[in-house]
């Protein structure tokens, strides 16, 4: 796998340069600005080879806002298929919603402070680049509790709090053991709920898939 990689911190450049790596894979090129992002990938994708994964932080000069995120943005818009994982230690809004609400998928957001095991790390990174979606269950919970009501209407209030479960990741025993629900209670609920969104038992990560429906519904 060829990784592009934004980052303004020269350290965590070197050190996630070090670690992929060591796991067998290739770091094109690297970026310390959300300008330089857009120009390196513009460069390598020129060249007949862009990168199969870029991994940015929000972050990044020249404005230290919303940067990284917005010129990965900028990148999809032309290039839709191109994967795309914001690791971060910041809980963006609206831009990191439209990200990973693209449809074509192969997005994925991770908090930097969460990630606890590299080789877990290193599959989220694999799963986004063939076509994944990977979200970091504490950014699900922050953008669902900034998002507005929307088509979801439909949901009752016992599947909107087992949905908000699904979304930090609890299955459906934790799910059973937080509302003190039966199993079969509460696997009612998830196929209530995937049957709303219009999930059918063929959709592969439904869980994901659903919160992301959610999302998609609410975004401004």
């Amino acid at each position: 796998m060829r990784i592009l990689i934004a980052e303004d911190s020269a350290l965590l450049r070197e050190a996630l340069t070090a670690l992929l790596e060591r796991f067998g894979h290739t770091v094109a090129a690297t970026a310390g600005t959300a300008p330089e992002l857009e120009s390196v990938f513009t460069r390598l994708d020129g060249a007949g080879r862009p990168p199969d994964l870029i991994i940015t932080d929000v972050r990044m000069p020249p404005e230290n806002k919303s940067d990284g995120l917005l010129a990965a943005l900028s990148i999809r818009s032309q290039h839709p298929h191109q994967p795309v994982m914001v690791l971060s230690q910041y809980l963006a809004d609206t831009n990191a919603r439209k990200l990973l609400t693209l449809p074509e998928g192969a997005v994925g957001y991770l908090l930097k402070d969460r990630i606890n095991r590299v080789r877990d790390f290193v599959r989220a990174l694999e799963n986004v680049a063939s076509g994944g979606t990977t979200i970091d269950p504490d950014v699900v919970q922050h953008l669902l509790k900034t998002a507005e009501a929307g088509p979801l209407d439909a949901l009752t209030p016992r599947e909107r709090e087992v949905l908000e479960l699904m979304a930090k990741g609890c299955s459906n025993a934790d799910i059973a053991e937080k509302l003190v629900l039966s199993h079969p209670a509460v696997s009612k609920h998830v196929g209530n709920i995937f049957q709303k969104l219009g999930l059918t038992t063929v959709d592969e990560n439904r869980r994901v898939k659903a919160v992301l429906t959610y999302l998609q519904a609410s975004r401004p």
